[in-house]
């Protein structure tokens, strides 16, 4: 697999913020779609990113958490959905682009079992976050791409 060293620059987002089990995460990410049509707000032009701050393999369900977002900005507004703003920081990042299903991403597996160990380099202060680079109901598994950001600690 491809592992590249990047500079993400700081990304504002629209957030729908998901607390608890994983097999919930759809309702949660329905509230950030629902919210997106709202405002038209175009997988075309505004991105979207999960930033996983748990894994959802080895968290108990009750403490997974993960944030679902869309580029956008503007401040967001109080509204009946509970999105919120936040910033996805700037970032020196390893990226690794994984191609089909969500449901397991093995681009994310590998950077951190293989990769990191052996690259000399310290995880960063912010969380792995994805760019789902293809998104909507047209998408096909097979067709999904994502790409995976690992932030990485500042070198001494």
């Amino acid at each position: 697999m491809e592992v590249r060293i990047v500079a993400f620059q700081e990304t504002r987002v629209a957030v729908a913020e998901h607390r608890g089990p994983p097999a919930l995460e759809y309702e949660t990410s329905r509230r950030l779609i629902e919210w997106r049509i709202q405002h038209r707000l175009s997988p075309a032009t505004h991105r979207t990113f999960g930033v996983h701050y748990t894994d959802p393999y080895t968290s108990a369900p009750a403490d997974h958490r993960v944030d679902f977002c869309v580029t956008y900005d503007q401040p967001v507004q109080a509204n009946f959905l509970g999105i919120v703003s936040k910033i996805i920081p700037a970032c020196r990042c390893a990226l690794a682009t994984h191609f089909g299903s969500r449901a397991h991403n093995a681009a994310a597996v590998y950077l951190y079992r293989e990769w990191l160990p052996q690259s000399g380099e310290l995880p960063g202060d912010f969380p792995i976050f994805f760019h789902y680079v293809n998104v909507g109901p047209g998408v096909q598994e097979h067709e999904m791409v994502t790409d995976v950001y690992l932030p990485l600690g500042v070198r001494s």
